[in-house]
C-alpha cells in the first residue's frame, strides 16, 4: 500500500479528482481544499499579491493501483502545462 499526495493548484482539483475517480474505482481520499506555500518560482499564498491557491489531496491505494494514479497524474500535467501539479508516493503499512 502506498500514501499518494497530490499538491495542484486550485483550478485542477475536479480534473484530479473526477480522472482517479474514473480509473481507480472505489478510490477514498481526502481534500484539503485551501493551501498556501512556495514551489519552485511561484507562491500560492491567496493574497492580493500572490492570488493563486493550492489544494492538496491524500489517498491509500493499492501497490496495484499506483500506475495507474501515475498515469492519472501524468495526464492532467499534460493538459495544464505548468500549474504545477506534483505527486509524492510513499510506502505506508496497513
Amino acid at each position: 500500500m502506498y500514501r499518494a499526495e497530490i499538491i495542484a493548484n486550485q483550478s485542477v482539483q475536479d480534473d484530479i479528482t473526477e480522472a482517479l475517480e474514473a480509473c481507480v474505482p472505489g478510490i477514498r481520499y481526502t481534500v484539503l481544499p485551501l493551501a498556501h506555500g512556495r514551489g519552485g518560482d511561484d507562491r500560492k499564498l491567496g493574497s492580493t499579491t500572490w492570488p493563486e491557491t493550492n489544494f492538496v489531496l491524500f489517498a491509500y491505494v493499492a501497490d496495484t493501483d499506483v500506475p495507474i494514479v501515475k498515469s492519472v497524474v501524468a495526464a492532467v500535467k499534460e493538459r495544464f502545462v505548468g500549474e504545477g501539479i506534483t505527486l509524492f508516493l510513499v510506502r505506508a503499512e496497513d
